[in-house]
C-alpha cells in the first residue's frame, strides 16, 4: 500500500511519541506529512500523538493561515516514575548532543 511507512519488527528505545516531539523540536512550523515521512509513521499516528502530546500539556500550536507553528512546553515533566523530575527539555538536550556529536544542527526549541 503507497504512502504507508515500512513496518518495524522488535522494540525500539524511543516511543513514537518521542519521535515526533523530536521532529518537532527540530523544526516547529513541520508539516504533519513530514513528521509522518521522517518517523516512519503513518500521518493518521501522528496527528493521534501530537493530541496526546496537547492534551498532556507537552506541545501546544498556533494555527498561521494553513500551517501550524508548534511550541513545545520545555518544563513538563516526563511522565514515567522512572524519569521523575526529568523534563521534555532534558530529554530534548540528551537527544540536541547527539545530533551535534554528529555534525547536525537541530532547531532551538
Amino acid at each position: 500500500m503507497a504512502g504507508v511507512p515500512e513496518s518495524h519488527i522488535g522494540w525500539t528505545f524511543l516511543t513514537n511519541h518521542a519521535r515526533v516531539l523530536v521532529a518537532i523540536a527540530e523544526d516547529q512550523t513541520t508539516r504533519i506529512r513530514d513528521i509522518a515521512a521522517h518517523c516512519r509513521l503513518t500521518e493518521r499516528a501522528v496527528q493521534k500523538i501530537i493530541s496526546d502530546l496537547e492534551h498532556d500539556g507537552y506541545l501546544s500550536h498556533t494555527r498561521e493561515g494553513r500551517s501550524n507553528t508548534y511550541r513545545i512546553e520545555p518544563g513538563t515533566l516526563l511522565r514515567h516514575p522512572a524519569e521523575e523530575g526529568l523534563t521534555v527539555s532534558d530529554l530534548l538536550a540528551l537527544l540536541a548532543r547527539r545530533d551535534a556529536q554528529h555534525g547536525r544542527q537541530p532547531a532551538d526549541s
